[in-house]
């Protein structure tokens, strides 16, 4: 859903943080965006989660690596229906292969700063860029997200995901039947916010889903017409 905005002056730099406010930052170093396209119905995705959800315990979460989990409905028809899957997830990872980032559609898929990356299957962690794009910031105030990222006259995309932390389902049909999956970094909505001028004041996307223990927010920026991340910066929810 890409919702498109008028320039707004960005309320961060103007008041002081009001207590409990939330403020991210991803500094100008570039932030590694790190996602995973899996499917509950993929009996090969589980390996690929469980590596995943070792970045709960890691230093480098969300300082320098925002994790996101999406999960596709293409395998849907196999016998179980994802019930975190959604078809936008899934033509997101059709727009890194119509990019020419990947040759094919598949899962579990990872992509690191938009390019495809198969190292977790030797315990690698992905390589940080040397690229120094600048600070997203990020003020969350109850419902509501002022952020701002260095730009002139260009459209940028700002991508807000609400993840979910600590989901365990079972799964009674399918290439995973009678397994209970435990996942992490779950994205349970994403939205998509376009300005002209690098600030943003928007409402944070709900979710239906009332099985995560703990959620979070990862955030991050793009050109338009373009899957790949300028920039990223996530954090906790209270």
């Amino acid at each position: 859903m890409l919702i498109r905005l008028p320039c707004l002056a960005l309320l961060l730099l103007v008041t002081s943080a009001n207590a409990g406010d939330i403020q991210l930052n991803s500094g100008p170093q570039q932030v590694t965006l790190l996602e995973l396209y899996t499917s509950q119905g993929c009996s090969s995705c589980p390996p690929a989660e469980r590596w995943l959800n070792e970045y709960i315990n890691k230093d480098e979460l969300w300082d320098s690596v925002v994790p996101v989990v999406l999960h596709v409905d293409y395998w849907d028809y196999i016998g179980w229906k994802d019930v975190f899957a959604t078809k936008e997830y899934g033509e997101r990872q059709r727009d890194y292969a119509r990019a020419g980032k990947t040759r094919t559609v598949y899962t579990p898929g990872f992509f690191v700063n938009g390019h495809e990356w198969r190292g977790w299957t030797m315990r690698m962690r992905p390589r940080g860029g040397n690229k120094e794009p600048g600070n997203l910031s990020a003020t969350i105030t109850g419902d509501r997200l002022t952020a701002g990222f260095p730009a002139s006259d260009k459209s940028l995309d700002l991508h807000v995901v609400i993840l979910g932390f600590g989901i365990e389902t079972e799964i009674k049909r399918g290439e995973n039947r009678n397994r209970t999956l435990a996942q992490e970094f779950v994205a349970l909505s994403h939205k998509v916010y376009r300005s002209g001028n690098g600030n943003w004041e928007v409402s944070l996307p709900g979710t239906r889903q009332r099985t995560a223990d703990r959620h979070g927010i990862a955030l991050w920026i793009s050109e338009p017409g373009n899957p790949a991340p300028v920039q990223a910066t996530g954090g906790w929810l209270p």
